[in-house]
């Protein structure tokens, strides 16, 4: 990823914004991205003709150039393209790994817009809340700045502030973006099968969400809750007298970021543990409570002196529901059994698959992926690879991945690679074993056995399957009747004689058009208008090619069949 976007200039940063220029910045992007998707499948576009390694580079060069304009174009944009790199469900890969790599590294705003914040949010001047206050940031991204601060108490903290403007940006950036919206939502093509409203009404929550610090607050304190009995991690404390929508005052708990190898065996600490215990405490958030943070890159992890992990930044957090873990362990016990159908009923019960009228190709993807790519044991499996094939498996599909899904899948796959860095041998899957079969002891119950509930629960369901097929017959039948349902019956012969007479009648009104114009460009010879002639006779050369053409199909297509 490239470097120095800091010193950047963005027109987007100042307190007030015309959303007349924001319409035109915004609507920009998306007409040259079309234009640039359009192109894409046109082979006259590629030097030398289309191949598959060509086409691979321009996806890849696309992507790096959504990236930085997705930044150019600013908080909200950096914000929905970093959202949308968790949604390999509808974008190809190579956009999801490029939005994934976006860093919102901006300009810091100045220290009087800080102190104009502070005061009209906590109602006093710096020197009456702090007994010091560091004028340069400790770090500076689309949504805020962070300052480190010394309390009248003498208690060390950090400032979070809120990049002064930023409501009224966020307003007129989602008011341009649900036209957009709509728009995708009515494309013939790019409409079908995709929830785009349902996608832009997502992201406007969680947007809403991460710039009120209040609820960032409340995030933390909850997640340092879950965790008192572990004291190996460690997450820093709210100071609610210094907070607002727009401010958060927090413990200063420093540390090394955990992607910083050599500072971490300069410390003395041991790689191996570090990486065993970051996935630990991911796993534990999503076993204990379903309360788990949806944004663990490196950045927002941290080690302290002794050991213990630091966990930052609780803007973007994701609930497990129960009902969602029964929906997984169902999932889980027919991808044990490779049955291609069950896997496929409990993802649409869970929302990832929206239902269709043909779901076969579905079914038979979902069968192939379990003979497949699920013969290798548990511990020798990868995250990252399970990942790419879901979603390999999702792209184009009906499936519509629910963003906890997918923020969870990302985060494994972070943990994943954090883990390797600090340990080659680091393996993920083993780490998650004893979690994973702890999880599926409890789905058992107490008694713990799992062949009687197994059987318990096929009966049950081949009871509730018998009792329930009179009405699914009535059901279809009704369809029928009502025109809701229709069946397409296709014969090949007659459509190959159709398809022949119809290029037959093409290929005669050429030959008479040709005719004509070869007629016209004689009489006009005749009477010594040679320019009119020419141009005639290179009309009717023009149409014999391409009549040519059409017979040389319709001989070809004969031939075939």
């Amino acid at each position: 990823m490239e470097t120095g976007y800091s010193e950047k200039a963005y027109r987007w940063n100042r307190e007030n914004y015309s959303s007349r220029r924001r319409f035109v910045d915004i609507w920009s992007f998306v007409l040259t991205l079309m234009f640039k998707l359009w192109r894409y499948n046109k082979s006259w576009s590629y030097a030398g003709g289309v191949t598959e390694a060509k086409q691979v580079a321009r996806r890849k060069a696309q992507a790096v150039w959504i990236r930085n304009t997705l930044l150019d174009l600013g908080p909200t944009f950096i914000k929905v393209g970093q959202l949308f790199s968790t949604r390999a469900d509808i974008f190809p890969g190579e956009y999801v790994e490029e939005l994934a790599k976006l860093q919102d590294k901006v300009p810091a705003f100045s220290y009087e817009q800080v102190e104009t914040s502070i005061e009209e949010e906590l109602g006093k001047k710096i020197p009456e809340l702090f007994q010091n206050f560091e004028p340069i940031p400790l770090a500076a991204a689309s949504l805020g700045q962070v300052h480190k601060a010394v309390l009248h108490t003498g208690e060390s903290v950090v400032v979070k502030i809120q990049r002064p403007g930023l409501k009224q940006l966020f307003e007129i950036d989602l008011q341009i973006l649900k036209g957009i919206t709509r728009y995708f939502q009515n494309h013939p093509k790019w409409g079908r099968g995709r929830d785009w409203l349902g996608i832009y009404d997502e992201c406007c929550r969680i947007l809403w969400e991460e710039i009120d610090y209040l609820n960032e607050g409340r995030n933390a304190d909850t997640f340092r809750r879950n965790f008192r009995g572990y004291e190996w991690v460690k997450v820093p404390r709210v100071y609610w007298r210094y907070a607002s929508p727009k401010i958060l005052t927090l413990e200063y708990l420093p540390g090394i970021k955990i992607s910083q190898y050599e500072a971490l065996e300069a410390a003395g600490l041991d790689r191996k543990v570090l990486a065993r215990q970051g996935a630990q405490a991911y796993l534990l958030q999503l076993l204990n409570n379903g309360f788990f943070h949806a944004d663990p890159h490196p950045g927002n992890i941290a080690v302290s002196p002794n050991g213990d992990l630091i966990f930052y930044d609780f803007g973007m957090m994701g609930q497990i529901q129960s009902n969602v873990r029964e929906g997984l362990m169902e999932t889980l016990f027919g991808i044990a059994q490779k049955d291609g159908d069950r896997v496929v009923q409990s993802l649409i019960d869970l929302g990832a698959i929206a239902p269709t009228d043909d779901m076969g190709p579905v079914r038979r993807s979902v069968q192939y992926m379990l003979d497949n790519f699920m013969d290798q044991p548990f511990e020798n499996q990868s995250v990252a690879a399970i990942s790419d094939d879901l979603y390999e498996l999702a792209y184009n599909q009906p499936f519509r991945f629910p963003a906890t899904f997918t923020f969870v899948m990302r985060a494994f796959s972070t943990l994943e690679g954090v883990g390797k860095g600090l340990d080659p041998e680091f393996n993920f899957m083993e780490v998650a074993q004893p979690y994973a079969m702890q999880l599926i002891t409890n789905m058992n119950g107490p008694d713990n056995n799992s062949f009687i509930n197994e059987l318990s629960r096929q009966a049950v369901q081949v009871s509730t399957t018998a009792f329930g097929l009179p009405r699914r017959l009535e059901d279809t039948l009704e369809k029928l009747e009502r025109g809701d349902m229709r069946v397409r019956v296709r014969s090949i012969e007659t459509e190959r004689l159709l398809r022949r007479q119809s290029n037959i009648q093409l290929g005669t009104t050429y030959a008479l058009i040709i005719s004509g114009f070869t007629l016209s460009a004689t009489i006009l010879l005749v009477n010594r208008y040679v320019w009119l002639a020419v141009l005639a006779g290179l009309i009717a050369a023009a149409l014999s090619i391409i009549l040519i053409r059409l017979l040389s199909r319709l001989d070809r297509y004969d031939r075939t069949y």
